[in-house]
């Protein structure tokens, strides 16, 4: 009998963790970006119409950003504030095993991507020239989502964290929901700002390249200090991670393109966007049933993580291509 509960709450951990709900890499063809014919913050013209009937385009980015927390932390379990996660297998970290951690690292790269586009929003795409004061629900959001990634109700064999009782993550993560669509709220009523100018837009390609140049390296430098193969419990954690990384950025993206529709048509630079979103679908779409890390000449154990390292240095490349013609 003593042994039930423990047998109930592991099983409940495996069944959370044995595969991601809702995981679809054309999630974006869902918003119909195309459809949209305005750029964001952009005024639509409303014939006899004062300013209690102007409106203007919502950020296809906020909406994106904000599917992506309500795909994190409401369609998904949020993996790695569980009590059974941070224990571990009976002590032993999850990560250093190669069961049921892939999903929390998937997440986290996904919670990477929001992190880094809410600071974006709030820094520079939802003020004018960075000069005007940051949209309070925008800052609001951002603060949510830096919330740290491992907080339960109690944490009571977790040092770096308060005992409790306390707010556990995913509570953090779910209000920036509600700050971002208050902000495209008020954007479609023309009472807050999104500055879509160029400048604006290579600034957020530069951001997003260093980020993903960042993951490389760390993939690089996995790759070059092991070479175990199938047997390397560390190389599908940092695999799933950019993977995850990989998917926030690619409806990110997708939607930059919807709310710079404008700049990217004048610059000529629709072609090699749709290069650029091609190579980063093709990146999502390497799916091993078991992630090895086996050396780059190995002709027995394959070597997946410097392939998905190839494929972001391959987008990484596409942005800084897109971000050099936009600076011309």
């Amino acid at each position: 009998l003593v042994f039930i509960p423990l047998f109930l709450v592991y099983g409940w951990f495996f069944w959370q963790t044995a595969w991601i709900r809702n995981y679809d890499v054309s999630y974006p063809d869902g918003f119909q970006f195309e459809k949209r014919m305005l750029s964001a913050g952009k005024p639509v013209s409303v014939e006899g119409g004062g300013d209690t009937t102007k409106t203007c385009g919502r950020s296809a980015i906020a909406v994106v950003t904000a599917a992506l927390i309500d795909f994190n932390v409401n369609q998904n379990s949020w993996i790695s504030s569980m009590p059974v996660y941070k224990a571990g297998l009976f002590g032993l970290d999850w990560d250093a095993t190669p069961w049921f951690d892939n999903k929390a690292s998937f997440q986290r790269g996904v919670h990477q991507a929001i992190r880094r586009t809410t600071v974006e929003l709030t820094d520079t795409l939802g003020r004018i020239r960075g000069t005007s004061e940051a949209d309070k629900g925008l800052q609001d959001a951002r603060s949510a989502v830096q919330f740290d990634e491992f907080t339960w109700y109690i944490n009571p064999f977790d040092n770096k964290r308060p005992f409790g009782p306390t707010t556990q993550t995913p509570t953090y993560y779910r209000s920036a929901i509600r700050h971002l669509n208050d902000f495209n709220d008020r954007l479609a009523k023309c009472r807050s700002t999104f500055d879509a100018r160029a400048d604006n837009l290579m600034t957020l390609l530069d951001r997003i390249a260093k980020d993903i140049g960042s993951t490389s390296a760390e993939i690089r430098d996995r790759a070059e200090k092991s070479n175990a193969g199938w047997f390397d419990t560390r190389a599908d954690n940092l695999f799933m991670y950019a993977k995850g990384q990989l998917y926030g950025y690619y409806g990110v993206l997708r939607a930059a393109r919807s709310d710079f529709r404008d700049v990217i048509k004048s610059r000529q630079v629709e072609d090699l966007w749709k290069n650029m979103e091609g190579q980063t679908r093709a990146a999502l779409a390497l799916d091993p049933f078991i992630i090895s890390n086996g050396r780059e000449d190995g002709w027995l154990m394959p070597t997946h993580l410097t392939t998905i390292g190839f494929y972001i240095l391959r987008v990484r490349a596409n942005l800084v291509e897109i971000r050099s013609v936009l600076d011309r």
